[in-house]
């Protein structure tokens, strides 16, 4: 009885929001723009239309996007703003019974929502520094996406002009693989051209990796798979080439740029083998601010590793979570994995306490998938520890790979 609650739908163009007292009853609902300069005139409307001797509790469905103004507004001026989120809103309109989907219904769903559920929702917390960060790995995923789509056009294209290009080339992005295709993208274009010469631009670009060996293989396996429009073939494989490269360059910039700005946050997790500055930047935007995690079994339950309990009289059964942040728990997953595989040409052991600890969990009689989980559960708690306290973590130097232990996790 100590507020109104004021629910936000929030969109590109315009906001709206409808203003609930304790009991409900709809008090009002305002429309304004998306400009910060109608946020104050916004803010006294919902003043004047407030229950009398009452405080406004704001409840925004997005804080991320759209939204993030009037949150930041908001919350610069000391006021209570909570995040409500989507799947609740939509929930309590199907409760409702309500078959129409509009602004003002959606924002009235949100003012249920956060007047039913203030205790538990999430206080909105849009800080510039972890938003930033967020940022530049949506952007790094939305490049990385884009460039295995590349390379598998590139190869759908190599397989028609160099069917057993996998010969001689082992990766389609290698920087000496790129250049050749860019150059010969179909054998045609290698007529007449003779050992020597191609060695000579093998040395060129690959700073003297390759050579004669390289262009005398490839010369002397090629057939002729020319085809009608052979030179328009041609194009769309120099095409797809230069934007795997200006995918590729623009993965570096972001990453040097994520480098930079990691030092920001005084983050010690690329002192752990496994963790590049990538993967450490990845899994602080999922995490954001640790300070909203008391203990590591919270941020376990956050990243979906924790397991589900289901009990009823004296039956007690554990599962796996498939809740909680995908996105987080994926990169716990690949971190374990990581960790507990042999790495490299000479098979090194990253990490020999959990590639230890992986095996030990098998020998008790688990799974390779439930034995990941049981090493992801111990990264968790040894992020927590890193993030909260600023420590490095000092680990076993890289081994070689044990001749008794055969067996690698599942990728």
């Amino acid at each position: 009885m100590l507020y109104t609650y004021v629910g936000i739908d929030s969109h590109k163009d315009e906001h709206t929001a409808v203003l609930l007292d304790c009991f409900f009853e709809k008090l009002g609902e305002i429309r304004f723009g998306t400009m910060p300069s109608e946020f104050p005139i916004f803010l006294e409307k919902a003043e004047r239309l407030k229950a009398d001797g009452t405080e406004l509790m704001f409840g925004l469905e997005d804080t991320g996007s759209f939204g993030r103004n009037l949150a930041v507004f908001l919350t610069d001026r000391r006021r209570l703003v909570k995040h409500v989120n989507s799947i609740l809103v939509a929930r309590e309109r199907r409760n409702q019974n309500i078959t129409q989907k509009t602004d003002s219904v959606d924002a009235q769903c949100a003012a249920r929502v956060l007047l039913a559920k203030f205790a538990e929702l999430p206080d909105a917390d849009p800080q510039d520094k972890y938003w930033i960060l967020r940022s530049l790995v949506v952007r790094w995923n939305q490049i990385v996406r884009s460039n295995t789509t590349m390379k598998i056009h590139l190869h759908t294209l190599l397989t028609q002009h160099y069917p057993n290009y996998r010969t001689f080339f082992k990766y389609i992005e290698g920087k000496t693989s790129l250049a050749f295709f860019k150059k010969y993208p179909s054998p045609g274009t290698l007529e007449g051209v003779t050992v020597k010469e191609l060695a000579e631009f093998f040395r060129d670009v690959s700073r003297d990796i390759f050579g004669e060996e390289k262009a005398d293989l490839i010369l002397g396996s090629l057939e002729n798979t020319t085809a009608p429009y052979q030179e328009i073939r041609d194009i769309s494989v120099r095409s797809t080439i230069r934007q795997i490269e200006f995918n590729l360059e623009e993965m570096e910039r972001l990453k040097q740029a994520m480098g930079d700005y990691l030092y920001s946050f005084d983050c010690t997790l690329t002192s752990m083998a496994g963790i590049d500055v990538v993967s450490a930047c990845q899994l602080m935007s999922c995490i954001g601010d640790i300070r909203k995690f008391p203990t590591p079994a919270k941020l376990a339950r956050y990243a979906g590793i924790a397991p589900v309990t289901y009990a009823s009289g004296k039956k007690d059964l554990q599962f796996a979570n498939l809740r909680g942040n995908r996105e987080l728990n994926s990169l716990f997953y690949r971190l374990a994995v990581r960790l507990t595989s042999p790495v490299g040409p000479n098979n090194k052991i990253l990490n020999m306490f959990f590639y230890e600890y992986f095996h030990k969990k098998q020998a008790e009689g688990k799974t390779k998938r439930q034995a990941l989980k049981c090493v992801q559960r111990r990264l968790v708690n040894i992020i927590w520890n890193m993030l909260t306290y600023g420590e490095e973590y000092i680990g076993p130097p890289v081994f070689d790979k044990p001749e008794e232990n055969k067996e690698e996790p599942e990728k």
